[in-house]
């Protein structure tokens, strides 16, 4: 996978082939919450999404989805995390938005950074996630923990960063965008 910055400054992903297939007018616009605990040592949210999801099953994910009409980033970001995780909008303090992030399966993604109370009650939607986990913040910012990965699909080997933890695989999406902001705060 490469990482670049397109002219109008979005750090996008994947071959530029495969890129090159979704026009920016036709990207589905997408938000994920960056839930991030208010402890010494913060953590970040992420799910396990269930295995009978049409897309990206199994997979580490953030809680987020599609933008719906007439919804902001943030709207859509609180709304997800709130239906996905049973979190409170109310218990998230906005700090903002970061750099767009495009697949090369269509997708616009906005993260949303949000400060959250430690140890909430976090329950998981049964048709969407298998489970809700916590993750230090410095491990997955560390780029020690930044491993180069592969695979095939669609009959092209694709490579990617993973950063596996405590026997989870977070890759793709999830993880180039939690490399984007560990590097976005270094350059800060």
């Amino acid at each position: 996978m490469s990482l670049a910055r397109d002219p109008g400054g979005v750090l996008v992903a994947g071959d530029a082939a495969e890129l090159a297939l979704h026009p920016v007018e036709a990207m589905t616009a997408a938000a994920v919450l960056v839930a991030v605990t208010d402890r010494a040592e913060p953590g970040v949210i992420l799910t396990q999404r269930t295995e009978t999801l049409r897309r990206h099953p199994g997979q580490v994910a953030f809680p987020g989805g599609r933008i719906d009409p007439g919804e902001s980033a943030v709207e859509a970001a609180l709304r997800e995390a709130e239906e996905e995780i049973a979190l409170p909008r109310a218990a998230v303090t906005l700090v903002g938005s970061v750099d767009l992030y495009r697949t090369g399966t269509g997708f616009e993604i906005t993260p949303v950074i949000g400060v959250i109370p430690p140890d909430l009650p976090l329950v998981a939607a049964e048709a969407e996630v298998a489970s809700v986990f916590e993750v230090p913040l410095a491990f997955v910012f560390d780029a020690a923990n930044h491993h180069p990965g592969s695979a095939m699909w669609q009959g092209e080997e694709r490579h990617f960063i993973e950063i596996p933890w405590n026997g989870r695989r977070i890759w793709g999406a999830t993880a180039a965008m939690i490399v984007n902001l560990s590097r976005r705060l270094a350059w800060l």
